[in-house]
């Protein structure tokens, strides 16, 4: 009987564990339930992207993009300080994760911020970026990714909908900023459990609070 409790507690535990990770509060991301304008809600959203890649990026949520739940949520200028929130309980000893881009409708991403350990953390936690001051004007697609340290080798992405105010000239240009790293979604590119991943190009803005990091695995083309 002891063994059969012991066993309903484990397997009690992955369940959990597989159902509760991270996710990004602010900007509210795409079908989120921090989303005023979602209606059709992921009830899976802290869930990693699937390791075959189809719902690469952002979830698959990126046909909502022209519709009512596909509406800006935030404003911000070009050149100015912002921030994201990560919220949630597991978040598997943290990780690396980066903030980026897109004016393609996700067809590609330009990092804009990296950081490298600590990220996330348990609860509600801020990260800081600030957009390149020649980030073009209009609506654009935000989106955090996120490596975690511990547990399967996974790939975590939210987007959001956002609207850009032009700025001044160009000090570090979005333009020259380096692609989204991605791996762990069957491209041929994964990561190594136990340390925090370095990123292969993180761009010029990095936050580093690791000494234990390590470089990606596979072929991995960013």
């Amino acid at each position: 009987m002891k063994t059969v409790v012991m066993l309903a507690a484990v397997l009690l535990g992955l369940f959990s564990s597989s159902q509760a990770h991270m996710e990004m509060k602010s900007p509210p991301p795409l079908r989120s339930k921090f989303n005023r304008f979602t209606t059709d809600q992921d009830y899976d959203m802290t869930s990693p992207l699937s390791s075959g890649g189809a719902d690469f990026p952002c979830k698959g949520s990126l046909k909502l993009l022209g519709t009512s739940q596909g509406q800006a949520v935030a404003e911000w200028t070009a050149g100015q300080p912002n921030s994201m929130t990560i919220t949630g309980n597991t978040p598997h000893s943290g990780g690396s994760c980066q903030a980026s881009l897109s004016f393609d409708s996700g067809s590609t991403w330009k990092v804009i911020h990296s950081y490298v350990g600590e990220c996330p953390v348990m609860g509600d936690s801020s990260y800081q970026f600030t957009l390149p001051s020649d980030t073009p004007a209009g609506q654009a697609l935000f989106a955090w990714s996120w490596f975690n340290k511990v547990g399967n080798r996974e790939m975590y992405m939210n987007c959001a909908v956002i609207t850009i105010k032009a700025a001044g000239n160009s000090v570090l240009g979005n333009s020259s900023r380096p692609n989204m790293f991605v791996a762990n979604v069957g491209n041929g590119c994964g990561t190594t459990e136990g340390l925090d991943l370095k990123f292969p190009n993180p761009g010029p803005d990095v936050d580093m609070k690791s000494d234990r990091t390590t470089p990606p695995v596979g072929q991995c083309s960013n």
